[in-house]
C-alpha cells in the first residue's frame, strides 16, 4: 500500500450539505418500458458477505439485455491472487454486462456510460480507494468529484463498498488511516444515496431506504 499522510487524515469534514432505471408493464401483449428517476444505492458488507452478488443480481433483474446494464470493475491484476479473483468475477458476469475496467478514473468511467445503460454496478469502492493511494493520487479531490457527480447519477447506480470498521483495530498507523478514509468515504456516499443496504451472511438489511 502507498504511504498515507496520517496527519492529514485524522479529521474529516464532509462535503455533503445536507434515473435512468425503468419499469415494465404489458398492454395487449406489448411490453412497455417506462423510465424512472435514477437512484443511487450503496451496498456495504464485509468480506464474503454477499454484497457483490446482491448488486449484480439486482442489476440483472432491473434491466433487460446486456446493453442496458454496465459493470465498472476497479481491481488491478497486481498479483496472482488478484488475477484469480478478477477471472472469477469475469466468468460470473459472462456476457450479461457491458464491462468497463477502470482502476483509477471512476468519474470519467461513469460519465462515459453508453446512453443505453439503465443500471450500473461499481465494484468496488474500497479497491478503488486503495488504487488511488497506491498511485499517490489526490484522494480528497477524486472523492469530492465522485460525490458531486453522484448527487445526480446518470442512471440507476449501485456502489459496492467494504465496511471496514467492524473488525479488530488495525495494528499499524497506515492501515488505521486507510480504514478512516474508507469509513469517511462510505459516510459521504451514504448521505446522498437513496438506499443503503448492509449485507451480513448473504442477508440484506436496509439501513436507509429499502431492500431492492
Amino acid at each position: 500500500m502507498a504511504t498515507i499522510d496520517i496527519k492529514s487524515s485524522k479529521s474529516h469534514v464532509s462535503s455533503i450539505k445536507g434515473g435512468k432505471g425503468s419499469m415494465s408493464s404489458t398492454t395487449s401483449g406489448v411490453r412497455i418500458r417506462t423510465r424512472l428517476k435514477s437512484q443511487l444505492t450503496l451496498v456495504l458488507g464485509g468480506g464474503r458477505s454477499g454484497k457483490s452478488s446482491y448488486a449484480q443480481d439486482y442489476a440483472l433483474g432491473a434491466s433487460e439485455g446486456t446493453q442496458s446494464r454496465a459493470y465498472i470493475a476497479t481491481a488491478e491484476p497486481i498479483d496472482e491472487e488478484m488475477k484469480a479473483r478478477i477471472a472469477a468475477h469475469q466468468k460470473d458476469r459472462a456476457d450479461r454486462f457491458i464491462t468497463i475496467e477502470e482502476p483509477l478514473d471512476l468519474v470519467s468511467a461513469i460519465r462515459s456510460l453508453p446512453q443505453s445503460v439503465e443500471v450500473c454496478v461499481v465494484d468496488c469502492l474500497t479497491v478503488w480507494l486503495g488504487n488511488l493511494l497506491y498511485h499517490k493520487m489526490d484522494t480528497a479531490k477524486e472523492l469530492d468529484a465522485l460525490v458531486s457527480l453522484l448527487k445526480q447519477p446518470p442512471c440507476d447506480i449501485l456502489l459496492v463498498s467494504n465496511e471496514t470498521g467492524l473488525g479488530l483495530i488495525p495494528a499499524d498507523a497506515e492501515s488505521r488511516a486507510f480504514r478512516d478514509i474508507a469509513g469517511w468515504m462510505n459516510q459521504d456516499l451514504a448521505a446522498i444515496s437513496k438506499n443503503v443496504i448492509l449485507l451480513v451472511a448473504g442477508l440484506p438489511l436496509a439501513l436507509k431506504g429499502e431492500v431492492l
